[in-house]
């Protein structure tokens, strides 16, 4: 029994030991650190400067500029409110939010008068807690406050001095003037200095926001910085690409230990963030944007234009998913404006672009004959109006119905994927089970589902919710649900690699001094099964001989679809939007282009006009991404 007690004495001494040695030598640095922070040793620098964001050739897209400062920092324990005083003489800054100006009400003004003597009862009896006196306070505060401008700014320059932890580095105004700069330093107030900082420049008039914005942490996504180990008063990555490249992006910041005589001694520097090295193609992106502005300027020259004012315009790498180019750009009296985001937060009825999808749901389900003859021809099912082709096109099988976009090949297509068989007049039972055998049909190309892109909120589009016979042969020739430009861009690569169907991606790799630390793989979301050599010849035989003949030169083996929907616009107005999708070399496929011209004409008594504007924007965009 001795000898298990000494066994025992023993063990625990030598774990004592050894965590001692742990503790002292091996993670000394560590809790040494631990130790100076918790007692308010160590003193952080401002953000240091973020990596930049360039394009595939190395332009910069995105970079950093010096700017002058205003920063504080606690070491000396001044009364903030005299601070804010003194600061509010020497800059200009924007008045206090509302829930700024009831906390400082709270804080330093008699709010006693706000309770009825009954809550003060209830409070002194525990009824109430003090955080119930406090909400009360507050809702109360906002009809007492009567702080004129002057103070109003002060409050807010109280905050600024407030925010984060206590051994923060607070910035209080950036972009101040060398005379604005020079009184801060010459006031010699330990703690307060005017400092040389960095904030973004974007190179481009466009795509800007594509590549985000950067911004102070805020109240709606406090929680999820501060769960990445980000400070309160970070500068950080609020949206797209800046937010989701945020941890590479940031860098490090200086450290700095704080001396007894409130001096900075420092302990490592700040280091630039890495460079984000997109995909893009900016060079071609700007000839794009002219000749997208060009056709713009020209929509007056056409009949039946009086609505349509935007282009969108995406060139990728189908066999990786990359994003080349990507353009949206309105035209709004004489002013052009930015629309990109519109790429991945809008979406559209594309009409017969999606043809490609539906011919699946077809081979899929063994609803197709292949290579059989039919004549094209008009559906009338039971109290639903006539539904054709836009003119009579002869006999067709499964290509050349591609070939010349025939909705009655299609409609056939979806009263047979319901059990029946097509009689004139007849009543079609339609159930949503075959609404949704197309949509996870077209969820595997990439339509009606995200697309994978590397930025956040990215819409899916607009699912109907009725289900009825007349509705699921709209849907069959995409004038049903809609989609988002980046989806059909995600739906024509799909055909083009023969299945495959990749994420799409603006990074291309990640950069720091030059060495790669990451490296964007192509991403393979699904594989579809379906007879895709038919619809490839199908859509090849589109641009030479059918509906998208002259979008793109033959010369460049071109392969695509185009599309024409008819959409609501308004109560009395019904507008047509145009969608052209291709790839090519069809044989090789090394580009994709999407062109969607919303709104290009509207139904109208007098003709069927259609502005060749998509046309004439797609012919040149192939060209120079071709020749590229």
């Amino acid at each position: 029994m001795k000898k298990l007690y000494l066994w025992v004495i023993i063990t625990l001494f030598l774990i004592v030991i050894s965590r001692y040695f742990y503790i002292a030598y091996y993670k000394h640095s560590y809790y040494y650190e631990q130790y100076l922070n918790a007692t308010n040793k160590i003193i952080y620098g401002l953000n240091a400067p973020r990596g930049r964001i360039l394009d595939s050739k190395g332009e910069v897209l995105v970079d950093n500029v010096g700017v002058n400062t205003i920063v504080y920092r606690n070491l000396n324990n001044y009364d903030l409110n005299d601070l804010a005083s003194y600061l509010n003489t020497i800059i200009d800054v924007e008045p206090a939010s509302m829930d700024e100006l009831c906390k400082y009400y709270l804080k330093f003004e008699d709010t006693s008068t706000l309770l009825t003597n009954e809550e003060k009862e209830l409070y002194n009896y525990r009824r109430l807690s003090i955080d119930d006196i406090e909400k009360i306070k507050l809702e109360r505060i906002k009809d007492v406050i009567n702080y004129d401008l002057n103070k109003q700014k002060e409050i807010n320059i109280y905050y600024k001095l407030n925010k984060g932890y206590h051994y923060d580095t607070k910035i209080i105004k950036e972009d101040v003037s060398e005379e604005v700069c020079a009184k801060i330093n010459g006031a010699n107030k330990d703690g307060l200095s005017c400092e040389y900082t960095t904030k973004r420049v974007y190179m481009y008039d466009y795509m800007n926001d594509i590549y985000g914005k950067v911004g102070s942490i805020t109240k709606e996504n406090k929680e999820y910085f501060l769960d990445k180990g980000y400070d309160l008063n970070d500068m950080v990555g609020l949206s797209y690409l800046e937010k989701q490249y945020d941890d590479y992006l940031r860098g490090e910041k200086a450290k700095y230990l704080k001396n007894e005589d409130n001096s900075l001694t420092l302990l490592s520097p700040a280091k630039c963030g890495s460079d984000l090295i997109l995909s893009i193609d900016i060079e071609l992106q700007e000839r794009i944007n002219n000749i997208i502005k060009d056709y713009l300027g020209k929509a007056k020259d056409y009949r039946h234009t009086d609505y349509f004012n935007t282009v969108y315009v995406i060139v990728s790498k189908p066999s990786t998913g990359e994003i080349i180019a990507s353009s949206g750009i309105s035209k709004i009296k004489d002013s052009f404006y930015d629309v990109t985001t519109n790429i991945l937060s809008n979406s559209f009825t594309v009409g017969s672009v999606v043809k490609g999808a539906s011919h699946t749901v077809g081979y899929q389900n063994g609803l197709i004959d292949i290579g059989k003859k039919i004549n094209d021809s008009c559906v009338k099912l039971y109290q639903v109006p006539l539904k054709c082709s836009f003119k009579r096109l002869g006999l067709i099988d499964d290509i050349t119905a591609l070939k010349t976009s025939s909705n009655y090949y299609q409609f056939m297509t979806a009263i047979k994927l319901t059990g029946n068989k097509y009689k004139s007049n007849m009543k079609l039972e339609v159930l949503p089970e075959h609404f949704k055998l197309y949509r996870d049909t077209f969820a595997s190309f990439g339509l009606g589902v995200e697309t994978g892109i590397d930025i956040e909120n990215e819409f899916t589009g607009i699912k109907g919710s009725t289900v009825a016979p007349d509705l699921l042969l709209n849907f069959s020739i995409g004038q049903y649900d809609t989609y988002t430009p980046l989806q059909i861009v995600n739906y024509i690569n799909t055909i083009a690699m023969s299945g495959k169907r990749y994420s799409l991606h603006y990074l291309k790799e990640i950069r720091n001094n030059e060495k790669i630390e990451y490296t964007y793989e192509p991403n393979l979301l699904n594989v579809v099964n379906s007879n895709f050599s038919r619809i490839q010849e199908g859509f090849k035989e589109v641009v030479l001989n059918g509906t998208g003949k002259g979008y793109t030169d033959k010369k460049y083996k071109p392969a695509g679809k185009t599309g024409t929907a008819e959409v609501v616009y308004s109560k009395d107005v019904t507008t047509i939007n145009q969608t052209y999708a291709m790839y090519g070399p069809s044989d090789n496929p090394e580009y994709s282009i999407v062109v969607l011209t919303p709104n290009i004409s509207y139904n109208n008594d007098k003709d069927t006009y259609l502005a060749p504007i998509n046309l004439y924007i797609s012919k040149e965009i192939s060209k120079i991404v071709f020749e590229n």
